[in-house]
């Protein structure tokens, strides 16, 4: 189970944020939640089964097939 991805580059991928700069600052401002808890780090290594959510928004990460 070694497949992540970086928190801010799941916003950015999935057209939550504009740009990478946007996903970090969003993150950094203590917008995101993951599994329901605050997320403030922008590298956190987000994986399957894990749930995102910004802006009244949720990612339901999958893994890929």
């Amino acid at each position: 189970m070694g497949d992540f991805i970086e928190l801010h580059n799941l916003l950015k991928l999935m057209g939550l944020a504009d740009s990478g700069g946007s996903a970090k600052a969003c993150v950094a401002m203590g917008d995101v939640t993951v599994d329901g808890r605050v997320e403030t780090r922008k590298t956190c290594k987000i994986r399957a089964g894990q749930k995102v959510r910004l802006d009244g928004q949720t990612i339901h990460v999958r893994a890929a097939e």
